[in-house]
Order: structure tokens, then sequence, then C-alpha cells
């Protein structure tokens, strides 16, 4: 999954006056996890990020986040099960070390949370990839919390939690005769279900194995991935299917990712509708190169846990994910899925601001959306940009946005929203020199 290491990369920037706005303000140190961390001109880290940092909602006993990341690790009990590698890492390791292109836009300030531009919250759990290899771990399975800047709806948030997965094979005939034993056993167990695989080449024109690979090779190995994602598609997914006559039905399709190859996604079709579940494929041998395993090969998938425990669990918010109101958590016992119960519907109070933005000072949507979540927390349901021109003889740019603040445990005055929308306009006037209209 890796190249060569080249020199470090700073992460790449928006033009203008952009920074300069983000600096306003900004303090010479961070506290994160104990620690105290320098700033720079490409620190975005807000107050409501920091506080996230310690949580860590996939430990937490009976949370449904923590049942999923048990039964998905009850699937594969002879796996290493990790879950507490620090979320602060380099662009290297996030980036480097898994082939990403040096113009990635996840590497952008505007995509991703920088403590300096040599530390960063990770965004993904294949940050950890290498270091895991490199321990020896031939088998493992990896729990975390990650970090992106995002849009604000119903099933998006900046603080998420993924599960990765991976195994290697010695690159020789006695590894893939394990490998060839091992997809028997899978098939013979996969025979006796009730599931229907839509299956793709494993290999194609279009999703290639790796020049370094011996195709018959990594032919076994996206086997040996594809039948073991259908096992734990099953152990999720199945049981619905096992009380009526219908089969679960589960579909591969040819993907992209910079540190797999070939690549794939996976769908299930469940209540009605396809829905993607992860992404995984054969690991890119740079990945092991790097990691100092050589005359190896195996795969590797990624999943996020609030998108799929959103399905099982019918939770309609993932905001609820983060409630301390006890007529959530009382919900949810360990080691059990059960539907969720609505409490409440309380009603939204929609707030609009348009403003100018000043001359060379670029605003990202991320960054709105930091405002405001900064200001209003879990207090804020969805974001979304209405309208967005630039005048004609000016050349300014208008942008309007509108708020929808909804709680989730209790009813929201118009007063209080009013509070709320003041101070997000307060601050955009400060950190970006915004003109209200």
């Amino acid at each position: 999954m890796v190249r060569p290491r080249p020199p470090l990369s700073f992460p790449r920037l928006s033009v203008g006056r952009r920074l300069s706005a983000l600096a306003h303000g900004r303090p010479s140190s961070l506290e994160l996890l104990g620690n105290r961390y320098p700033t720079d001109s490409v620190t975005n880290l807000t107050p409501a990020i920091i506080a996230k940092l310690p949580l860590r909602l996939h430990t937490r006993p009976s949370h449904p986040l923590n049942t999923l990341r048990t039964l998905i690790e009850s699937h594969y009990p002879d796996f290493a099960h990790l879950s507490s590698l620090s979320p602060l890492v380099s662009p290297y390791k996030n980036f480097d070390e898994l082939s990403f292109p040096q113009d990635h836009p996840g590497r952008a300030v505007t995509d991703s949370y920088y403590v300096n531009k040599d530390l960063m919250l990770r965004t993904h759990t294949s940050a950890h990839e290498v270091e895991v290899f490199r321990r020896g771990e031939d088998k493992w399975l990896l729990t975390a919390d990650v970090y992106r800047r995002d849009e604000i709806d119903g099933s998006h948030y900046p603080v998420f939690h993924q599960m990765e997965g991976a195994r290697i094979f010695s690159a020789d005939a006695a590894g893939m005769k394990e490998v060839e034993e091992d997809n028997a056993r899978l098939r013979h167990h996969l025979a006796q279900a009730n599931i229907v695989i839509e299956d793709v080449p494993h290999i194609s024109v279009s999703n290639p194995n790796q020049e370094t690979h011996d195709p018959l090779h990594s032919e076994l190995v996206a086997q040996n991935l594809k039948l073991s994602l259908n096992s734990l598609m099953l152990t999720l997914f199945g049981g619905a299917s096992e009380r009526g006559s219908a089969p679960l039905r589960v579909r591969w399709i040819e993907a992209y990712f910079p540190f797999t190859s070939p690549s794939f996604e996976v769908e299930v079709f469940f209540r009605g509708k396809w829905l993607e579940i992860l992404g995984s494929g054969v690991v890119r041998q740079a990945t092991l190169d790097t990691a100092n395993v050589p005359n190896k090969m195996g795969w590797a998938f990624g999943l996020g846990l609030e998108r799929i425990a959103m399905i099982l669990y019918s939770i309609p918010d993932i905001r609820l994910f983060w409630s301390t109101d006890e007529r959530f958590i009382s919900q949810f016992t360990d080691r059990e899925i059960t539907t969720f119960q609505p409490y409440s519907k309380y009603p939204s109070c929609f707030k609009d601001v348009s403003f100018w933005t000043p001359q060379g000072v670029t605003l990202h949507e991320n960054d709105f959306c930091d405002v405001v979540r900064d200001v209003a927390g879990d207090l804020v349901e969805d974001v979304k940009q209405i309208d967005s021109f630039i005048h004609p003889k000016t050349n300014r740019t208008s942008l309007c946005y509108r708020v929808n603040y909804r709680s989730m445990d209790r009813s929201m005055s118009n007063e209080e929203a009013n509070e709320m929308q003041l101070q997000v306009v307060s601050r955009l006037q400060e950190q970006f020199g915004v003109e209200i209209r």
C-alpha cells in the first residue's frame, strides 16, 4: 500500500486570505489527551472537536457501537483485536504510507483536522496499517474514532468510528495452500446458508492485480477476501433472512482505493434497498514492504460502525450516538441488537444567514459548519447552502446558509435558537471578516 518514503509534504491549502482569517485568536499551543502541542498556520481544530477526543464511544458498555464492534470481533475470534491507538498521527502516516497521491483532496485543511503541519487527527483506521503489520500481526481488527471536516446532516458527523480488518499470508506455495484450504472451508459454510451473492471478477482490466503479484496468488487472496466478508455479512444481516424465505442478497462492485488493488465495495440488500457497507481489496505490496514484512500478501477491509449501526438499530440521526439522555442509553444492552424506539420529535428552528465574503477570502462550507458546530454542538440538525452568487459589478461573493436547530432531547425556544444564531454571525465576522447582508 505504500510507495518509497518521500519528503514530508505539507497539507494542501486553500488560496487567498483564508488562513490569516482562521489564525485570528488562535492559541500558540493546544492541549490534547494530556499533552501540549504547538499550533501553526494550518491549525484548524476547534474546541468542539477537541472535546470529543477522550470519549471513545466504541469502548462504552451497552453502547450500540461497542456491541457492533464486539459482534464483528466474535466473528473473527483468532484475529488480534485492537482499539486503543492514539488518534494523533503524522500526515505521512495518514496519507503517504498508504500511497495517497500528493494532490488527494483528503490532504486539504478543508477536509481534515490539523494540529499543525506535522500532526493531524487520523481520517481513517488505515493510518495504522503499517505499524500493526510491523508488529508482526498477520490477522487483526482495529477499531478507532476518526475525524473529518464534513457537512452537517442526519448521516454526517465530524467524528465517527471505523473498523479495519486485515489478513496476510506467505507469498509462497505453503501460504497459498493455506489460502486454498480456507477458501474451501468458507465456500462450504456459505453453501449451507440462505445467501445469494452477485459477484464480479476477482481481477479485471479495470481492477488489475499488482505488477509484483503472481496473478494466480492475487486471485486466491481476492477470493479469500470475498468469502470472508460474505460470511461476515451473513453474521451481521443474515438474521432477518433466516426468519423468512428471502435469502440475504450481497453484491460486489469494482472500486478504487489508493491502498489496495484489486479493490471492491460490498453492498447488502436490506429492508428493501441496496446499502453500501464497506470497502476492501488486496493490500498494496508497498505497504507490506514499508512495514518490513516482505514475501507476504493479503487483504484488508474498512467499514463505518455508525453506518451499519444506524441500519441494524434503525437509528435515524447520527447525533444520537453521542446522546447522554437516559431515554436513549437505556434502550441498549451489551451484545444485543434491538430496534431503537423514538422517544420524541421536537420542532425545528430554521435560521438563515446571508453575507458577503471579503475580497480574497475563501470560505469553505466546512469552515461554516465548524463555526456552527462550535456554537451549537449537537443542537444543530443540518446546514444547507441555499444561495450563492457573484455580484457582476463588484465581483464580491454572497453566500446564504440555512441552519436547522433542533434538539434530540427537548423543545428549544425560538429565543435560544436566536441566541445561537447571533453567536454564529459574530464568529463569522470575527474569524472571516464577512459583511452580513
